[in-house]
């Protein structure tokens, strides 16, 4: 179980550091254009402040473990990006982005799996 939940955090903390990235160097109307409709009703700070909770939640999920530093950092992540995902539930379900709910709801399932795990019987 300690490699599943390994590789949960990593795809998933890969994946939120590349979002967080994106969304805190592109201009809010590139993000529109690329089809993150969403931003249109977010400010601009507000967007890359989403984004750097996006990145700072991917580091969370891998750096600490890695490093053996902290690792409690980890659960805490898994926390945060599963908050991050109830919000983004909230908005695309407003928005009837049905497809995009059901992918946040995965990715909160998996952030959720990897904070049970590592607080849990599997904590580091």
């Amino acid at each position: 179980m300690n490699v599943v939940l390994w590789i949960i955090a990593v795809v998933l903390g890969l994946l939120f550091i590349a979002a967080g990235v994106m969304k805190m160097f592109q201009p809010k109307e590139k993000l529109a254009e690329t089809g993150l409709g969403w931003t249109e009703g977010f400010s601009a700070n507000s967007v890359k402040a989403i984004g750097a909770l996006d990145f700072l939640a991917g580091v969370g999920l891998i750096l600490p473990a890695a490093v053996g530093i902290a690792e409690i950092l980890v659960p805490l992540a898994a926390v945060g990006v599963v908050l991050l995902m109830i919000g983004a539930v909230v908005v695309h379900g407003r928005r009837r982005e049905t497809p995009i709910v059901i992918f946040n709801l995965v990715l909160l399932v998996l952030a959720a799996v990897v904070a049970w795990g590592r607080f849990g019987p599997y904590s580091f």
